[in-house]
């Protein structure tokens, strides 16, 4: 199998579960040494091992990145193991649905602090090293990927704020994307549909007790995963800025 990003680094944030989990070992299979970070470590000390059995390197970062210190400490560590940042992906993130009206607001500010503004503060700090990277071997382009979602495009009753932030990272990318295009920085933003993750199972269980049940067939973490190393595998001259991703069956 040819490893495309043999002599890269990528740092993955919400890599202890789901799409994170799964998008740093399809990175690590496609040749790059892999930084993993979250709060969970007996799960990076687990991911991290099946990375090295199957002859890969990863870096575990305990961190909570909705600390901005802490946000920029995980980009300088990965830099000062591996020398290098060539693919940030933004995975870290939390779906906390209910209505607006009566809400518990400290949900909303959990949200907006993850979603948003942790998304933010690694994506600010690994800029420098994403430019020089891309200024240079092996591959003349690095890649930032922002994880959002389907309720990145379509506002719906019941998770307005969660809607409201993953807008937020639409607009960001997307502006992003703008500013450092000409210089081989890809800007990509993947929004998965209905995954079979975690995410549901952070809510309360009232909230819980009225979602609908999951679907027969649901996206799983690999789907997503191999979509987002689609995107960071193509050539220097090729870009995709958005991708949609969905179960099949899935109509909104």
């Amino acid at each position: 199998m040819t490893r495309t990003l043999e002599g890269t680094v990528a740092l993955v944030t919400g890599a202890s579960s789901g799409i994170g989990e799964a998008t740093a070992l399809a990175l690590a299979a496609q040749g790059a040494r892999v930084a993993i970070a979250a709060r969970r470590r007996d799960r990076l000390d687990a991911l991290a091992e099946r990375i090295r059995a199957s002859g890969g390197d990863a870096l575990v970062l305990e961190a909570d990145v909705t600390d901005e210190r802490r946000a920029r400490a995980v980009v300088a560590e990965t830099v000062a193991q591996f020398g290098r940042l060539d693919t940030l992906v933004n995975n870290a993130g939390v779906m906390l649905l209910g209505p607006i009206p009566d809400a518990d607001v400290g949900e909303w500010k959990r949200m907006l602090d993850l979603n948003v503004s942790a998304l933010m503060y690694c994506a600010h700090a690994a800029l420098p090293h994403l430019l020089e990277a891309a200024a240079g071997g092996p591959r003349n382009v690095a890649d930032l990927v922002n994880v959002s979602s389907v309720a990145g495009r379509n506002a719906r009753a019941g998770a307005g704020v969660y809607n409201a932030t993953k807008f937020a990272v639409g607009a960001f990318s997307e502006a992003l994307r703008q500013e450092v295009t000409k210089k081989q920085v890809r800007v990509s933003l993947v929004e998965p549909g209905e995954t079979a993750t975690e995410l549901r199972e952070q809510n309360r269980p009232e909230v819980q007790a009225k979602l609908p049940p999951r679907s027969e067939h649901p996206l799983q973490a690999a789907d997503v995963a191999d979509a987002i190393a689609y995107v960071v595998t193509r050539p220097g001259h090729v870009a995709i800025n958005e991708l949609l991703i969905r179960p099949t069956q899935q109509e909104r």
